[in-house]
């Protein structure tokens, strides 16, 4: 049985360049062995996390669907942007509304004991290395098992051709080189709990 990984960009943005990362990303997790479903947050609005707007309505219904999206799967492949130093409202607003509890269920489930993979790409030339130490420990600290290795893309503007493929050969070298670890560390993990 192949490994299942859920990959996205923690980004809404049409022309996202982690969007674009992600998605070479995720088309060598797939000639590695792996199934991966790619998805866009943008297809999954939410709210700001809101402690009353949860008590009084509950979990918002697109909460619940990447909840059992990524419940079902046994990895996670993540391209950070990064906002003033730091992550992505999205992304951290998405990771408070999914890992809120459920009766019955148990805690951090969509998360703990799960991989995840790390990278991020930015028009700038520090490469998005700031938001990757904030999102590895948010992860860490909600039960993530991450990669130790994680790849910045400095100057995304000009790191893609017109098809949205790396250009660079050392860029692809290593976004190829963290998917593998990805997917060696899951399918070990995977498979050593079956």
């Amino acid at each position: 049985m192949s490994i299942k990984i859920v990959a996205f960009a923690g980004s809404t943005r049409t022309q996202s360049y982690n969007k674009i990362l992600v998605k070479n990303a995720a088309q060598m997790a797939e000639q590695q062995g792996a199934d991966v479903t790619y998805i866009d947050l943008r297809d999954y609005p939410l709210p700001l996390y809101d402690g009353d707007l949860e008590e009084q309505d509950g979990i918002p219904e697109n909460a619940l669907k990447v909840r059992n999206l990524l419940r079902e799967n046994h990895g996670i492949l993540i391209s950070c942007p990064e906002y003033n130093s730091a992550i992505s409202a999205v992304l951290k607003n998405m990771i408070d509304w999914v890992s809120r509890p459920i009766p019955g269920d148990p805690p951090l489930v969509a998360f703990s004991g799960k991989t995840a993979a790390l990278l991020a790409a930015t028009p700038g030339s520090l490469a998005g290395i700031r938001t990757l130490v904030s999102v590895r420990t948010i992860l860490g600290n909600i039960g993530m098992i991450v990669i130790p290795k994680q790849y910045g893309l400095g100057n995304a503007a000009q790191a893609f051709d017109e098809n949205g493929l790396l250009l660079d050969e050392t860029a692809r070298n290593q976004v190829s080189g963290v998917v593998r670890q990805l997917v060696t560390i899951t399918a070990g993990i995977h498979q050593s709990s079956s």
